[in-house]
């Protein structure tokens, strides 16, 4: 039953019938994986994660519907009714979808239907929000962007080749994007009447509105620049780079009844937990009921570069509890300048402390989240995005916990263990205004909300995920903007306060 009762119901079809023979794959191009999750999942995720969506029909591919039911079943999508398979064109696909979505609601309703191609895995919760929005006003919806590129018309003349014969009005033209949207009933009716037509063609299922259907508006929705289409081998490039600059939500507050029944009794291991982000995430943990073990050179003498300290942290704390539930490590340190300039004991510092602690960290803890399906939690910067000068040990080893991050989600999901990277915005610690003096009021995160978020994430199914945690969180699901934004505007500075700065 749909979640509002009011509203009507909305389904969305992910068509995932492609055989990937465009781009030489054996396999469907829908089963790649990006990011740690196969293209199909990250696209089912994203009407998983809307609020308006109340079920999603899965098309597959023939001779791959196992790989689908079994992508649905380990991600623990609810919202998946069907899974079946396409038929041997998009039309065709499409009549069977409809019918499929007719079984869900009640004899003479009619309800939404989202169609959206399962290779269009960067889809924004924005452009899903304003289709099903637009569909209380109208019968037919679809996604458009304007063109940035002059459209030409042409016609080829034999051995010639092809010669323009027209230069539309590009301010006219639009991109076709999905999800296209209709009533169930119109899009029933529409194609009932390309039944009847000896010559019935099409690629998508608006223009089947549009010539069997003219009276019916279609109405356009704006899209976006990363919703692009997984086709050709530079597309599966393109989209891998996108994903690793993708952040999402933080996931939504609980309740302190909620925070204290996930965390009594659990056991929590933080690295760089002395003070800032890391002693804030030990003391809120504490607060609910939480057995915690915050870890640090100054308070426990635990070199986290050290794997012996390390191995003894967890040997220590599963002897005192019996069980390890999540291990967050928040300690790092930041060099900045010139790498020609720096010596040879500060690179091996850096690399140490930045990058092998965080391997040695994630090493160690596997048997013991394991047992507990729990879940590590790292911390990277906006400088994973992109190397700045002077930044060059810094930025290139917080890109590498985002990497590590995607790449033991993966690794460890069949063993039920999630893996997830915090970003923080700049915040508000005593090692930042050590390093950057006093910044204007209101600037800067407080490092408990950061915490806060942190403990959120520890608390969800997420795994795979880089969490952007800012002033303002995004509400589009997938924060590409404000990736983008964080790449172009914000300068670097410590996260945790086990950092140590110093300029070379």
């Amino acid at each position: 039953m749909s979640r509002h009762a009011s509203r009507r119901r909305t389904v969305a079809v992910v068509l995932a019938g492609g055989t990937g023979q465009r781009i030489g794959l054996a396999i469907p191009k829908q089963l790649l994986k990006i990011a740690g999750k196969s293209i199909l999942e990250h696209t089912l995720l994203v009407f998983e994660g809307a609020p308006d969506i109340d079920d999603i029909i899965v098309m597959m591919a023939p001779d791959h519907t196992d790989a689908a039911e079994k992508i649905v079943r380990e991600a623990g999508l609810r919202k998946v009714t069907k899974v079946a398979a396409g038929g041997a064109t998009r039309s065709e696909t499409t009549r069977l979808a409809v019918r499929m979505a007719g079984e869900l609601v009640p004899a003479g309703e009619d309800c939404n239907l989202l169609f959206h191609d399962a290779v269009r895995p960067l889809l924004s919760q924005r452009v899903v929000k304003e289709c099903v929005a637009a569909l209380d006003r109208y019968l037919a919806v679809d996604v458009g962007i304007p063109s940035s590129d002059t459209i030409v018309v042409t016609r080829t003349h034999g051995e010639d080749g092809e010669f323009i014969t027209q230069v539309p009005d590009r301010s006219r033209l639009r991109r076709g994007q999905t999800p296209q949207g209709f009533r169930l009933s119109t899009i029933r009716h529409a194609y009932e009447l390309a039944a009847a037509d000896p010559g019935f063609h099409a690629t998508d299922d608006c223009s089947v509105v549009v010539t069997y259907l003219p009276d019916v508006p279609v109405h356009v929705v704006q899209g976006d620049e990363f919703n692009t289409k997984v086709t050709h081998p530079i597309d599966v490039f393109i989209a891998d780079k996108l994903f690793q600059l993708a952040t999402s939500a933080t996931p939504e507050q609980g309740t302190e009844e909620f925070y204290r029944e996930r965390l009594a009794g659990r056991t929590i291991l933080v690295f760089g937990g002395s003070y800032g982000i890391g002693a804030d995430i030990a003391r809120l943990a504490e607060g609910y009921g939480a057995r915690v073990h915050a870890l640090s050179r100054s308070t426990t003498g635990t070199h986290v570069e050290r794997s012996d300290h390390v191995d003894e942290a967890f040997c220590r704390a599963y002897a005192e509890t019996g069980r390890i539930d999540y291990v967050v490590n928040t300690a790092g340190i930041l060099r900045v300048g010139r790498l020609d300039r720096t010596d040879n004991a500060t690179i091996r510092e850096a690399l140490e402390v930045n990058y092998l602690a965080p391997v040695n960290i994630a090493r160690s803890s596997f048997k013991y989240l394991s047992e507990t399906q729990g879940q590590l939690l790292l911390f990277t910067s906006s400088s994973y995005t992109r190397g700045r000068a002077e930044y060059s040990l810094y930025s290139s080893t917080k890109a590498a916990m985002v990497n590590l991050t995607q790449a033991l989600a993966d690794e460890w999901a069949p063993d039920g263990v999630r893996v997830n990277c915090v970003n923080p915005e700049r915040t508000a610690t005593p090692m930042r205004t050590k390093a950057f003096g006093q910044e204007p009021e209101g600037s800067l995160l407080s490092s408990e909300a950061v915490a806060r978020s942190s403990l959120d994430v520890l608390l969800s199914s997420m795994t795979g995920h880089v969490i952007d945690v800012r002033q303002q969180d995004p509400t589009a699901g997938v924060g590409f903007e404000q990736a983008l934004a964080a790449i172009l505007n914000e300068q670097d500075g410590p996260e945790s306060e086990e950092s140590d700065v110093r300029q070379l």
